[in-house]
């Protein structure tokens, strides 16, 4: 019953939460931005608003989860571990950082083509992968907190995430055992054909191994549009 409680006291501060996080996702205001670089910074300062927001209301669900349900009967450890894999709370631990990078545009490589010299989603998504199947318990990209929710998206050379843009080089970080992480790069085979272009056009790879690596909190939207929780009655059925 306490449980119950908790979870219903933890989604109602959540619902707050969603409802602001749905407001990134809302249309341009009356001014409308005459080019590409006058847009990115108004959404830039939009989205900015509106994670601090986002960030505060995080916090306040984590607080409301680990007090309401009396010590005895609400495992700390389960908050935390939700914490960690929401992205709601920071965290820190040994690990590997994985860099990419285009290829040298001073290089001369006259059987290559455009796409043979950047680095593309794809690349960053299979790094990505490689890592949680490695056992990565917290992971960030551009130092921004990756979640079960993250979504990123390459456009030529630059990277959108978060509603923030980025350039090349690209960095992912993952807090684990440095040793399984490694094996799991290793075992990738996209991973290996990404390897065969950094020895043919120079493209970038740079693994550095950790003993401490920041995970900053999740400063995304977290709204989930189809997942809901189960009740008795579904339990039950």
């Amino acid at each position: 019953m306490r449980s119950s409680v908790t979870v219903l006291l933890v989604l109602s501060l959540s619902g707050l939460m969603f409802s602001a996080s749905a407001r990134l996702a809302q249309g341009q205001d009356g001014r409308h931005p005459e080019n590409l670089t006058e847009l990115v910074q108004s959404e830039e300062r939009r989205v900015k608003d509106m994670t601090e927001k986002v960030v505060g209301l995080q916090a306040e669900v984590l607080t409301l989860a680990a007090g309401t349900g009396q010590a005895e009967t609400e495992s700390p450890e389960l908050v935390e571990r939700t914490g960690i894999v929401s992205g709601a709370v920071a965290v820190t631990g040994p690990g590997l950082s994985v860099t990419l990078d285009d290829a040298p545009m001073t290089q001369d490589h006259p059987k290559a083509r455009v796409d043979d010299l950047v680095v593309h989603q794809q690349d960053l998504q299979e790094v990505i992968n490689a890592l949680w199947a490695g056992g990565a318990e917290a992971m960030t990209l551009q130092g921004q907190r990756v979640t079960p929710t993250t979504a990123f998206r390459c456009v030529g050379n630059v990277l959108n995430l978060h509603g923030r843009v980025f350039s090349p080089p690209y960095t992912v970080s993952a807090v684990g055992d440095p040793a399984q992480l490694q094996k799991a790069l290793d075992r990738s085979e996209a991973i290996d054909i990404y390897k065969q272009y950094v020895d043919e056009y120079g493209l970038g790879w740079k693994v550095d191994k950790s003993d401490s690596l920041l995970m900053p909190v999740f400063e995304g939207a977290t709204d989930l549009k189809y997942a809901r929780v189960t009740g008795s009655e579904d339990e039950g059925a």
